[in-house]
């Protein structure tokens, strides 16, 4: 009994150690590609080829053994005017270009986690993921259904013609009572005399009505104002997803590989505009990155072409054309928005405004951006006071002055978020 017990507690024992290492690997495998991609991939492929700096294919049969490449990754500049050789040849072999030094930023384990990566890469996709079929053309899906205001000008002309068939029914019951009680038949009357006629009779219900009618369509008014969108087109209204000139996958960049939208977007934290990526930043990965992997080197193609890049010579020889790109997001030109605003003092997250990019293939307005939703979002939107210091003095201000009467909570309508003057101008 003793024995068996022994037996299962050492066969359990070496099953949850095995399990341990294997899971502990395959994260510190899964935890490398991630960091390689975020700090690496930029400059650096895993082949022999080079991009902004040397491919790493056969690096660790090149560079010196041991720590060296850690060393090398976390501060080159630390070896290079330490007069280390290799360090210095590589320097000197790619135009004494700086390396981006990692020391605060990765740990000893990150690096280990990025070399471990690069021991095993994953291999190489050469399948291209399969288009449309050749030759085939796109369909437009046809919308059925019949317009609202067609259904309602049908039903009052219906309606129009079974009460002009009523009214003749009744005066030919009425005429039909006459003759038979020998009294003389009357003429049939005009609708609008008979409109008026009741008119007449009923008019304080008229003017109950009319005061309804009119308050109703000032507020019918208000709420159309009060709702309108970027344009009166609905091309830029919720729901907008122009095809672009290049087939760009958000997704792919900023989901997948995780890419920063602050990477391509660089003027969002400094200025009321997002910005608009020029061609040089596509080029800065596309340079080594010639094929992707849904519509192989068709969409990179492009960017060649805008930037003027030969990828077969690796240079520069032909004439710029800009890639002409179509807004999604569009304000009017009377409204004021503040990117860095909303993202550096209010905090803000893309999404808030753009939904969840990162799962967009193509890019589409989520939300109306309207002046209602704009209000809306002002009204439940607490401000980022803490920590923030934007807001500093008026926190502690707002602190002493509401001390022990009431807890508020400080949301953008009570710092002058409703304001006219602070979106028109």
């Amino acid at each position: 009994m003793q024995n068996n017990m022994s037996h299962f507690s050492l066969k359990s024992l070496f099953g949850a150690v095995f399990l341990f290492f294997a899971f502990s690997f395959g994260l510190k495998a899964q935890d490398g590609a991630k960091l390689f991609k975020q700090n690496c991939a930029v400059c650096h492929a895993l082949t022999d080829q080079k991009l902004t700096g040397p491919g790493l294919a056969g690096v660790f049969d090149r560079a010196p053994k041991g720590d060296w490449l850690k060393n090398w990754i976390l501060n080159n500049e630390k070896l290079i005017k330490g007069g280390d050789a290799y360090a210095n040849k590589i320097y000197n072999d790619n135009g004494k270009a700086a390396m981006t030094v990692f020391e605060g930023q990765l740990t000893d384990k990150d690096v280990d986690a990025i070399l471990a990566f690069m021991k095993n890469p994953p291999p190489p996709k050469n399948d291209v993921a399969a288009g449309p079929v050749a030759g085939a053309e796109a369909t437009e899906e046809v919308k059925g259904g019949i317009d609202p205001l067609y259904l309602l000008l049908g039903a009052i002309v219906i309606l129009a013609l079974v009460l002009g068939a009523l009214r003749s029914v009744r005066h030919s019951l009425q005429n039909s009572y006459n003759r038979r009680e020998g009294k003389a038949e009357t003429p049939e009357s005009t609708f609008g005399q008979e409109v008026k006629e009741w008119i007449s009779g009923h008019r304080r219900l008229v003017g109950v009505f009319v005061i309804i009618i009119a308050f109703g369509g000032m507020k019918s008014c208000w709420d159309a104002c009060y709702d309108l969108g970027v344009y009166y087109d609905w091309e830029t209204q919720k729901g907008y997803n122009p095809e672009q000139p290049i087939k760009f996958s958000h997704k792919l960049h900023a989901g997948d590989n995780e890419i920063a939208c602050q990477y391509c977007h660089n003027s969002v934290e400094k200025s009321r505009h997002a910005g608009i990526p020029t061609v040089n930043v596509c080029m800065n990965c596309h340079k080594g990155i010639q094929t992707g992997p849904q519509y192989g080197e068709k969409e990179i193609a492009k960017i060649y072409a805008a930037s003027g890049f030969n990828p077969k010579t690796g240079v520069y020889d032909a004439p710029e054309n800009p890639i002409k790109w179509i807004k999604v997001h569009t304000l009017p030109d009377h409204v004021y928005f503040n990117h860095s605003q909303h993202v550096v003092v209010g905090k803000q997250e893309c999404a808030t405004c753009h939904g969840d990019v990162k799962k967009m293939t193509t890019v589409e307005q989520k939300n109306p951006l309207t002046m209602k939703w704009c209000i809306e979002c002002h009204r439940k939107t607490e401000v980022a006071m803490e920590g923030n210091a934007y807001y500093d003095r008026m926190h502690k201000a707002l602190k002493e002055k509401y001390k022990g009467q009431y807890d508020v909570k400080f949301t953008v309508d009570k710092i002058g978020g409703l304001e006219c003057a602070k979106c028109h101008y």
